[in-house]
């Protein structure tokens, strides 16, 4: 969370402003069509349209001001949100009028539509509005508030790391919004400014510093909006299908807006197992924002995410847990941990956890979540596809650990601590990304399950021996005169050295490398395992890796002080590969399936990078 607005992140970013405005605002009006091998350009994030009335068994008319008693079957006579989802059943629709809900704690466990009548816009908030204040002689104002979240952090949290940095307090769920915008917690009432608060929760009161007067002042009363169930609720049981939801914002939430239940393996389990509970779930131009914790925890096979704008959320944006055949698309998450900036917690934009298959990234923004990863496919997945996203600002843009078999390829990554990140993973492939300013990292320590922190996670992906099969082709790699450091790095546990003699790759050709040369000479490529007391050496030439290592990197190029011409505009963002760069048609033949995977014509030349050469 945050106390920017949309707003203050789009201004700031033209190139971005456009991309969120095209989503948005234009409906796609001005956005490019979709091109080969790269992000698409937008739109991102929800889309703006006027919705027909779906073709639904029945539709239920909601609306703020709706009736309990009302049926709720005509535009006129709308009844409440509570007593729709209590009545609908299998292939019923609920049409909401725009307007803000403040509701929360919904529970359903059928297969319906939610959407929003015509181009109305309904926004569900976790919030209410306190009105009773007190000042106090030390220039604070009180509240007394009744529902209030304390919580602590997950037990496998260290403190005895962590504690210094991050005080317990941040993990409390209450958020306090002042004209809508988030205040910060803070430990006692001496800390108390006009941005922050302070809750006392044996007195159950809570502390701001700024006279609420004339101004709305929001607190949180729920911590969820809607909760897709499994149990019986209602009187009806699980019908196995995922609700349709579309065009909707929710916010204000403590702890998370959205979730679907599921079953969640404690261990390596089949797969045929879980995952079946509820399918089909459809999230689509929705807006979630400013969740203490997470917008959303989504389980369910056949998820599909597509348009929507995650934003201020705490530990984690989306968190998608034990699903199969998933599909995450031109969404926007954004600002994942930022206002509590939690260490040792393990910051997501996107987690995808726990045994989830064949999970799709395509063409999303990921962008501005300098203190969270960005998609992490966290711990069993397998066959994951990463393909065409646009990636800044971000910490490990794709992270993919302790999982097996993913493809990530035609994505950009732009000014990423790491913008590729494979630690303790098996076959993985990366094909055609551009990387400016972010380092592509391949790893992988003894890591197991036995003795582990986390208990029987690492038992869920590859064993240590098999952590190996990589790929690493055609990709454009540069760095400006600000980065230190290797453009790509290979890393091994020291421990591993007489144990894993054989390079994590099996295939690493065809990339380009360039950069304008820092003040002090950095290291082209770093490289494990190596028989000396490191396990590691770093080389400054590609002839020097080739000598060391003649399997890899026959048809790299290299530019190590390069001025000329590369992209079409850096300042601006416009990472599109120019032909008069050098290096633009190098690479090699890609497998026929990367190739349709990227939507590239057969017989086309070989080129680094996300983008196809243009003039």
């Amino acid at each position: 969370m945050n106390t920017r607005t949309l707003v203050s992140f789009v201004s700031s970013r033209p190139l971005v402003l456009f991309r969120v405005l095209a989503g948005v605002a234009l409906g796609g009006l001005f956005a490019a069509p979709p091109a080969a091998a790269q992000p698409s350009g937008g739109p991102y994030g929800p889309v703006q349209q006027r919705y027909e009335l779906p073709k639904a068994k029945r539709i239920f008319y909601v609306s703020p001001s709706g009736n309990a008693a009302s049926p709720g079957n005509t535009l006129e006579q709308p009844t409440t949100i509570e007593s729709a989802i209590a009545q609908v059943t299998t292939g019923d629709a609920i049409v909401l009028r725009g307007g803000t809900y403040r509701v929360g704690g919904l529970k359903l466990n059928q297969g319906v539509t939610i959407q929003p009548y015509a181009d109305e816009r309904p926004i569900f908030k976790g919030t209410e509005v306190a009105t009773e204040w007190v000042a106090q002689p030390n220039g604070l104002w009180r509240t007394s508030w009744k529902k209030l979240f304390p919580a602590r952090p997950a037990d496998w949290w260290r403190r005895e790391r962590q504690g210094k940095i991050t005080p317990l307090y941040v993990f409390n769920n209450d958020m306090v919004f002042f004209d809508g915008e988030l205040l910060a917690a803070v430990g006692g009432d001496q800390e108390v400014t006009e941005k922050t608060y302070h809750i006392d929760y044996e007195a159950g009161q809570i502390y701001i510093g700024r006279d609420p007067k004339d101004h709305l002042v929001e607190i949180t009363t729920q911590d969820s909006a809607l909760v897709r169930t499994i149990q019986d609720v209602h009187g009806k049981q699980n019908d196995r299908q995922g609700p349709a939801i579309r065009g909707i914002t929710f916010t204000q939430y403590a702890y998370r807006a959205l979730e679907v239940e599921g079953t969640e393996p404690n261990a390596y389990m089949d797969p045929s197992k879980f995952g079946k509970e509820v399918v089909g779930t459809l999230l689509e131009n929705d807006t979630i924002s400013f969740c203490s914790r997470v917008a959303g925890y989504l389980r369910g096979d056949k998820l599909v995410i597509r348009n929507c704008l995650v934003a201020d959320c705490g530990t984690e944006g989306l968190y998608v847990i034990d699903s199969a055949d998933v599909l995450l698309e031109k969404n926007i998450v954004t600002r994942t941990n930022s206002a509590e900036q939690i260490s040792g917690y393990y910051a997501s934009a996107v987690k995808i956890f726990n045994q989830s298959y064949r999970v799709t990234c395509r063409d999303n923004l990921i962008i501005d979540n300098p203190y969270a990863s960005g998609i992490w496919y966290d711990v069993g997945n397998v066959d994951g596809v990463f393909v065409n996203n646009w990636v800044e600002r971000t910490n490990d843009g794709f992270f993919f650990e302790i999982s097996k078999g993913a493809i990530c390829a035609g994505n950009v990554f732009v000014n990423c601590n790491k913008g590729v990140r494979v630690l303790n993973s098996s076959n993985v492939q990366m094909y055609q990304n551009t990387f400016f300013n972010s380092v592509a990292s391949i790893e992988r320590t003894e890591r197991s399950a036995v003795g582990d922190h986390f208990g029987w996670h690492p038992s869920a992906g590859p064993a240590v021996a098999d952590r190996k099969g990589h790929v690493f082709v055609n990709n454009l790699l540069v760095a400006d005169e600000t980065f230190a450091g290797p453009l790509i790095e290979f890393i091994q546990s020291p421990k591993l050295r007489d144990q894993l003699k054989d390079p994590q790759a099996k295939e690493i050709d065809g990339n380009v490398y360039a950069r304008r040369a820092p003040a002090r000479p950095q290291p082209l490529l770093a490289w494990a395992p190596v028989q000396n007391e490191k396990g590691l050496l770093e080389f400054s030439s590609i002839e020097d890796f080739r000598k060391a290592d003649s399997r890899f990197e026959a048809k790299a190029q290299v530019y190590p002080d390069y001025w000329g011409a590369l992209f079409k505009s850096t300042q601006l963002e416009r990472f599109e590969l120019l032909r008069a760069f050098p290096g633009a048609g190098n690479g090699i033949a890609l497998p026929e399936s990367i190739r349709e995977l990227l939507k590239l014509k057969h017989g086309a030349p070989a080129f680094p990078g996300a983008y196809v050469p243009q003039e």
